[in-house]
């Protein structure tokens, strides 16, 4: 199954990432008349979770799964000390100065934490989800993170470390630092945690290139590094049917070079 690239200005979007009548139809959260993440079935969203990881951390990692309702809630305990999960308000949400107007409803953000990750930067989306969930205003929940960030709430990790985002596809903010559009990619990759190292220090490759770049600058700085093309394909031969399941359930979730017509056909 062959899988388009992405577009260079749709790969940034990396880098800040049923129980439903109809695909595209989402509730409204009674607590605040928001529109709801569109909800995945619920072995579709382990999976998705689950894919972000290489294929030798997944059977033993912790997953967690939304309810939009509420926020996150643990569906598994692991033992290998990864988290995953399929955020739906990622922590590229809370990056530049551009105001976070309103949540969307059609957001994927498939992203797994090692233990240090898991510690220092899972708490960003699972209080960004709660809080979102209870009604906060989306410009509000922007404001309050973005504190928390620079009142060292949100501490950097302890250690090295490492965050997969090796799923086949992610729909998210394609250039976070500068605005709110978004787009669907195929853009495998891992991120390192480098706390305060700057561009130069890695050779200031820009966002969307083959080489390491720097995300996030400060003290929750990655360095993203997008894996080689043989690889790629291979993640999307392996996920050829949930990549089709994904653009059934939402025309936004379909990658280049795919619509929901073809996928049906192919069922």
């Amino acid at each position: 199954m062959h899988i388009r690239n992405a577009p260079l200005r749709c790969i940034a979007a990396a880098f800040g990432i049923i129980g439903v009548s109809t695909a595209a139809a989402s509730a409204s959260s009674p607590a605040s008349g928001a529109p709801e993440p569109t909800p995945l079935p619920r072995d579709l969203e382990i999976e998705l979770a689950l894919s972000s990881l290489p294929p030798h951390l997944r059977s033993e990692a912790t997953v967690y799964v939304l309810d939009p309702r509420t926020g996150f809630e643990q569906v598994r305990e692991g033992t290998n000390g990864f988290h995953a999960l399929v955020a739906r308000t990622g922590d590229d949400a809370f990056r530049g100065s551009w105001p976070l107007t309103e949540y969307r409803d059609d957001l994927l953000y498939p992203v797994a934490f090692d233990s240090a990750g898991a510690e220092a930067i899972l708490p960003v989306f699972f209080d960004a989800a709660r809080m979102q969930a209870q009604g906060t205003p989306a410009p509000q929940l922007k404001e309050t993170i973005r504190e928390r960030y620079a009142s060292n709430q949100y501490k950097a990790p302890e250690r090295a470390g490492i965050s997969y985002m090796l799923s086949p596809v992610f729909r998210s903010y394609t250039s976070p630092d500068q605005h709110d559009q978004v787009a669907t990619v195929n853009f495998p990759h891992v991120m390192h945690y480098v706390p305060n190292v700057g561009a130069p220090d890695i050779g200031g490759a820009q966002p969307g290139s083959p080489y390491p770049f720097l995300i996030h600058p400060g003290p929750h700085a990655y360095s993203v590094q997008a894996v080689g093309d043989p690889e790629r394909q291979a993640i999307n031969d392996e996920y050829a049917a949930l990549i089709a399941k994904l653009c059934e359930l939402r025309t936004q979730w379909c990658l280049p070079g795919h619509d929901a017509g073809a996928a049906q056909h192919r069922h």
